[in-house]
């Protein structure tokens, strides 16, 4: 009888097909496994070949309680190229086509439900969605479960996000800056932190019609899990939680717990750099020395920010790491041109062991767990920010896309954990402007010292979130603790 009680305890995850969001899905559905009593079985229902990314992130020491289950679907009927799943190698162009296709989901997720209803004679008790999913609320309440969703984001970026996505207050306005609905009177945001699709929607472009539908369904759902810690965030879970008038349940931050103990984890994707020989470069280095610059898994700059972004690199003499892809407008996974950069600056970098240039992806969790690395240059998505802070890195901040901007905003402001070097791929910078901001936060005193005295703070606040020390636990497990009781009460009708 108890077996069939713990088998009935089943909980499906759907997660928009993003690398951003998939990880903390994956990460989620481990946390709640991990740290709770109450046993479950956790489906995450995404498309074929993003199953096949899962199982290799699946290892043999995983719980075998998370399953996986397939959606079908094609690409090639909504106008993307054949075999693209995931967002990763879509350009902005193409974004919005593959966002709008995620709709042709509904139907194999309810069949999903459905049968897995049949098999164990009730539906699962609970759907956690993702929060630009939010059709899936309609698929939940029609088949009797509760439908939670999941912001894989922090508090603050995601409140600025779905209030400009609602209100759209730039609209209402001819001044530069605006306040957003939810936040106090005092904030300003400026124009030039909206993305151009955001700065240009009016309610009826092709953005407007995916993004504020799906946000709006999910402000109907059951309550919000927010990858974030009520230490390192107060004030952003406060604005949200009134906003959005619905339990919030602060769990994160959601890092594999390697990172979150201290110790090295390793990406699980294939680098362009051998980790032993990254390890080795980075060990000749003094400590706090080198800045590591990245900006995720499916962002890039211009070609000629690449080229001011070498120029000061090298007027700094400072010691780097670049993660580099193609510039906009070219395939971001074809091959890396010398021409993008200075002449011969990759060979300079290379003999002189000032620079290590990698070609794609570096394993970031281990280089930013290194004691050499002084700070991180970085678009500033919420995983990244989460692996820099976990590991007292500051940052440097050069958002492009999404809610990256408000991130870089509250890291600034309210954290004064990072400088922003500027922001989008539609800006002049040059070499010169690089150098200052790295001057500023590299100096071991003044305003860098002051960064990296937070930055660690910010690290050990994190750390006791999710940690237990005899019967006190930190915010986000008993917030974990409140969200699996919740999960496991009756929905009410």
């Amino acid at each position: 009888m108890a077996e069939e009680a713990k088998k009935k305890r089943h909980i499906v995850m759907v997660p928009i097909m993003a690398q951003g969001h998939i990880i903390p899905f994956l990460a989620l559905a481990r946390q709640i496994q991990h740290t709770t009593s109450a046993t479950f079985t956790i489906t995450i229902a995404t498309t074929p070949l993003n199953i096949l990314h899962l199982q290799s992130a699946l290892s043999s020491t995983s719980p075998n309680q998370i399953r996986l289950a397939e959606l079908p679907f094609n690409s090639s009927q909504h106008g993307l190229p054949p075999n693209t799943e995931n967002t990763e190698k879509l350009s902005v162009t193409q974004l919005v086509n593959f966002c709008h296709s995620t709709l042709s989901l509904e139907a194999p997720l309810r069949s999903l439900i459905s049968r897995i209803t049949e098999e164990e004679g009730q539906p699962p008790i609970c759907v956690i969605s993702d929060v630009f999913l939010g059709w899936v609320n309609k698929v939940a309440n029609s088949l009797g479960t509760r439908n939670l969703t999941f912001t894989t984001c922090g508090a603050y970026g995601t409140l600025a996000y779905v209030s400009l996505w609602l209100n759209l207050p730039h609209k209402k306005t001819h001044s530069d800056q605006f306040w957003i609905p939810g936040f106090p009177q005092s904030y300003r945001f400026h124009r030039t932190q909206l993305h151009r699709y955001l700065r240009e929607a009016d309610g009826t472009d092709d953005w407007s019609q995916f993004t504020i539908p799906q946000i709006s369904h999910s402000m109907k759902s059951d309550g919000w899990i927010c990858n974030t810690a009520a230490e390192i965030e107060p004030l952003g879970l406060h604005l949200l939680s009134k906003y959005l008038q619905l339990p919030i349940w602060a769990v994160g931050p959601l890092l594999p717990p390697a990172v979150l103990k201290g110790s090295r984890h390793r990406s699980g994707k294939k680098c362009g750099v051998a980790l032993e020989a990254c390890m080795e470069w980075l060990d000749l280095k003094d400590e706090n020395s080198v800045v590591y610059i990245s900006f995720g898994s499916q962002n890039t700059i211009s070609a000629p920010q690449m080229m001011a972004l070498a120029e000061g690199l090298e007027e700094s003499a400072i010691s780097f790491i670049w993660v580099l892809r193609p510039p906009v407008g070219f395939d971001v996974n074809g091959d890396f041109r010398e021409e993008w950069l200075p002449k011969g600056f990759e060979e300079r970098m290379r003999d002189t062991k000032r620079g290590l240039l990698v070609h794609k992806w570096a394993p970031q969790l281990e280089i930013l767990s290194h004691k050499s690395t002084g700070v991180f240059l970085s678009h500033c998505g919420w995983n990244s920010v989460l692996e820099a802070l976990s590991y007292g890195v500051p940052i440097i901040g050069w958002p492009l896309a999404a809610e990256q901007t408000y991130n870089v905003k509250m890291l600034v402001e309210e954290m004064g954990v990072a400088v922003e070097l500027t922001r989008s791929v539609e800006t002049t910078i040059s070499g010169e402007e690089v150098k200052k901001v790295i001057d500023i936060v590299m100096d071991k005193e003044g305003k860098g010292k002051e960064m990296k005295e937070k930055a660690k703070e910010i690290a050990s606040d994190m750390r006791k979130a999710i940690t237990q020390k005899g019967e006190k636990k930190g915010s986000s497990l008993r917030a974990m603790d409140d969200l699996v009781r919740t999960i496991l009460s009756p929905k009410s009708l």
